[in-house]
């Protein structure tokens, strides 16, 4: 169970750092700001010794890997990029 909560902590803070790092000119990087946000608030109160429900862990991570793979989508396509600019 500890090795699980353990995980889970170590894997809402790879989200938090993940959606700190998208571009400010992605339409989802105001999103992310506010996910993000309560990621941190999440890992404080752990961090505290007063975690949130599980359940809320679970929404919240499952909303940061939504707007990463949204934001994601923006990213171009790099061989493309090459093919239109250099052929």
């Amino acid at each position: 169970m500890i090795l699980v909560e353990n995980n889970r902590i170590n894997l809402l803070r790879l989200l938090a750092e993940r959606l700190e790092h998208l571009n400010v000119d992605s339409r989802w990087a105001r999103h992310a700001s506010g996910i993000r946000g309560a990621v941190l608030k999440a890992l404080t109160s752990i961090d505290e010794g007063n975690p949130p429900p599980s359940e809320n862990l679970d929404n919240l991570t499952q909303k940061s890997f939504e707007i990463l793979a949204k934001a994601a989508r923006e990213i171009p396509d790099l061989e493309e990029l090459r093919k239109k600019y250099l052929h």
